[in-house]
């Protein structure tokens, strides 16, 4: 399978990549109510785009036969995006602690794993038949909006479920959402699309030692 990396032979586009869903309205209106009540674990209210999903996928493909875990998947607009560029539906687990949008993934993502529980507790719900196999991980939660030592939960829960490879995270910030020096990470920034509201960037980060 190959990687959308941006080549000439990449079979995806910002269009194809994050194919609409079905029953998006629904999708879109559920999103909108979750932001109002629990604005603090929503990034923005309204999902993301597909150029913004075409950035995230680029930088989270997987080596071959590795596994994609995403948290905070919301209404699945990134998931659909990896499965629209080719990613096996068995190849992907998302990660979501909101009920109602548990329940429409599950109903709109055929194939894929789909958990509900909270992302600090990602070791726990990992099924035995993906441990050692996560090759990536997505953050869709806003960490930016966390204390320090919350941001540390949800990053030590990343690495106990894929030890030293990192992370994938988009934010609508400006600057690193992390103060990565005090998570002894690296970050960069990968990706930039000004084509999504509110304009948004796709950081890696990875242990500095």
């Amino acid at each position: 399978m190959t990687p959308p990396n941006g080549t000439s032979s990449l079979a995806v586009d910002e269009k194809s990549a994050a194919t609409p869903p079905r029953k998006s309205g629904r999708g879109a209106l559920l999103f909108f109510r979750r932001w109002l009540a629990h604005p603090l674990r929503m990034g923005s209210i309204i999902p993301s785009s597909a150029a913004l999903c075409a950035r995230v996928v680029r930088q989270a493909w997987p080596k071959d036969g590795e596994v994609v875990l995403e948290l905070g998947s919301g209404t699945g607009v990134v998931a659909r995006a990896l499965l629209a560029a080719g990613l096996p539906p068995d190849r992907l687990v998302v990660v979501e602690i909101e009920p109602d949008m548990v329940e429409m993934l599950r109903e709109t993502l055929p194939g894929v794993t789909v958990i509900q529980g909270d992302a600090r507790e990602a070791a726990r719900l990992l099924p035995a038949r993906f441990q050692g196999r996560i090759g990536s991980v997505i953050c869709g939660i806003p960490l930016v909006l966390l204390p320090v030592p919350e941001q540390r939960r949800f990053i030590d829960a990343m690495n106990a479920v894929a030890p030293g490879r990192g992370f994938i995270h988009f934010s609508y910030c400006v600057t690193s959402p992390l103060p990565y020096k005090k998570h002894q990470l690296v970050a960069k920034r990968e990706e930039w699309t000004p084509l999504n509201f509110p304009p948004a960037s796709v950081w890696r980060y990875t242990p500095s030692a």
